[in-house]
Parts: structure tokens; C-alpha cells; sequence
């Protein structure tokens, strides 16, 4: 199998790299190598390669910048997707392409389904759900994995961000009233590498699909355990976990709006594929041993 790699350098990316070579010849590229914001030159690196799968691990992810950068966030989680779709169906292969929970407005009680309708929020989600459309309408294998709340020990995420101010501060005020599951970059990896050679000529298993860990929790609730767990294992904080106090979104506004309902329903992935999915404060304790001693990507992209 021959995969070309497209976000090498994020979150995403970085274990995308280690947990697709057991599978083939994997070409993994940075936003150095291949831009989604350069389509020509995008163009040109996919046709290069000639890949089996095309995994695109690359996105523009931040959320309030994306209000004022709406083209830039446009060109790249929608139109250059739509390129990428495009380019895979021109060579019968499959596109994997990441979504996000921001495709929701977060009214819903219960978890999402696959089949729910999008209405998001968010210039942001806009844009991935633009993507995901964009895919769809050109009609190529594909594998569309929506997730949520995603971190991992390299890079900037909600985990990180926490820890760097519980080092700074003696008492942090998190929001408590949105709902999700934190997955790790390295089960979204894991799970991905699990679900290419599962896919047969069929083409039966293509789709959309939610990828998230198990279970629920709020952003309050991941920062007090996230303190609590740190504090532990001798991070040297100045914030005790009882200093870790909720307050509501309409406290704390940002420019673009947040979803209170962030659940992702796994049930159509764990069925068809056979998974069973940790949950989500399971891999807490390794993502803090590897915290300190994470390596930073060497180049810039734009990545999930």
C-alpha cells in the first residue's frame, strides 16, 4: 500500500506517521512540502506520488482566528479538500479526511449520529463541514472521520494550555457547561491504521464515521483531573485542583461560538469495523509522562 501523508507535522500527523508505516510506503509531508493553501502546488505533490490512500491530516484549526480569516480557513478546509477529492477519484484512490464536532450547533440531547443534520456555529465549522460536502459531491472512495477535542503531547491544545497557567496561576476559571470526549492523537491514529486494511474491493465500509474515545466530561472537569493527575506525578504547579473553578460559556466569550453539546456517537465505527474504544481519561497518564520530553514539529503547518 502506498500512502501519501498530508499534515506530517501536527497533532494528528505526527502519530499518523508512526502508526501508518507498518502499512506501506508512506510519504509524509509537512505544510513545507505540500500547502493546502498553494492548490497548484498541492496539485502537484499528490499527483507525484501516486498514492493508494491519501490521508490528510492538515487543516486550519484556529477557531476564533477563523472568523476574521475566513477565506484562508475556506481555502483550506473546504476548497483544497475538494481538490484532494478530486485528485483521488482521478486515480481510484482513497481519501481519508478528518472532520470535527463543529459541524453541530450543539442543541442536540444526546450524542450525534452520523446522519444529524450540520448547522454549525462557527466559521470554522462551516468550513469542515464545506469540506466534507466537497468530498461527497465528487463521489471518490473515501473515509470522512469526524472527532472531537482532540490533543496529544506536542503542540498547542486544551491540556497543554492548562498545565502551562496551573503552572503560572494559583486559580483557573474553566467552563463547565460544554460536553465532549478528549481523544488523543494517538488513538485517532491507532484507529485509522486499524480501519485502511479492513476496507476490501468493496468499497462497503467507505463513509462517514465519528471517531472519538468513550464516555463524557466537561472542560471544567478534564482540567481539575488534569491538574489533579500532574500535581501527582511532581509537575511543580501552582494551581491545586480545588482551584479549579467552573463557570458558564456565557462568562467567558470568544469570537467564535462554542457548541455545548460536543458528543459524538461511535456506535455505526465500533459496529462496523469491530472497535472497542478506551475511554476518554485512559490515556491521561501516558500523555503526562510524555508531556516533558515531547518533541516540537521542526516546520509549520496548518494541522489539526
Amino acid at each position: 500500500m502506498k500512502i501519501l501523508l498530508l499534515g506530517a507535522t501536527g497533532q494528528v500527523g505526527w502519530e499518523l506517521q508512526r502508526s501508518l508505516a507498518p502499512l506501506g510506503d508512506v510519504t509524509a509531508c509537512g505544510r513545507a512540502r505540500a500547502d493546502l493553501s498553494d492548490l497548484e502546488g498541492l496539485r502537484a505533490a499528490v499527483r507525484a506520488v501516486k498514492a493508494d490512500v491519501v490521508v490528510n491530516a492538515a487543516a486550519y484549526t484556529a477557531v476564533d482566528k477563523a472568523e476574521s480569516e475566513t477565506a484562508l480557513a475556506t481555502g483550506i478546509n473546504a476548497t483544497a479538500v475538494g481538490l484532494l477529492a478530486e485528485e483521488t477519484k482521478r486515480t481510484n484512490a482513497v481519501l481519508v479526511h478528518y472532520s470535527t464536532d463543529y459541524i453541530f450547533d450543539g442543541k442536540k440531547v444526546g450524542a450525534y449520529v452520523e446522519t444529524d443534520a450540520a448547522n454549525p456555529l462557527s466559521h470554522y465549522g462551516r468550513s469542515k463541514y464545506e469540506g466534507e460536502e466537497a468530498i461527497r459531491a465528487v463521489g471518490g472512495r473515501h473515509l470522512i472521520l469526524r472527532t472531537s477535542w482532540v490533543y496529544a503531547p506536542r503542540g498547542k491544545n486544551f491540556p497543554t494550555t492548562i498545565l502551562n497557567l496551573a503552572k503560572a496561576r494559583e486559580q483557573l476559571t474553566i467552563v463547565a457547561d460544554q460536553i465532549g470526549a478528549p481523544t488523543s492523537a494517538e488513538l485517532i491514529a491507532d484507529v485509522t491504521a486499524q480501519l485502511l486494511p479492513r476496507l476490501g474491493p468493496a468499497d462497503d465500509l467507505l463513509g462517514t464515521y465519528h471517531l472519538t474515545a468513550a464516555g463524557e466530561t466537561s472542560w471544567h472537569a478534564y482540567a481539575r483531573l488534569l491538574v489533579q493527575l500532574a500535581a501527582a506525578k511532581g509537575y511543580a504547579l501552582k494551581t491545586a485542583p480545588e482551584r479549579v473553578l467552573p463557570i458558564a460559556t456565557a462568562d467567558f466569550p470568544t469570537p467564535a461560538k462554542r457548541i455545548a453539546n460536543s458528543r459524538l456517537a461511535t456506535d455505526k465505527l465500533r459496529a462496523a469495523f469491530g472497535l472497542t474504544l478506551p475511554l476518554w481519561d485512559a490515556p491521561l497518564g501516558r500523555f503526562l509522562e510524555e508531556l516533558p520530553h515531547a518533541e516540537l514539529p521542526h516546520e509549520g503547518s496548518h494541522t489539526p
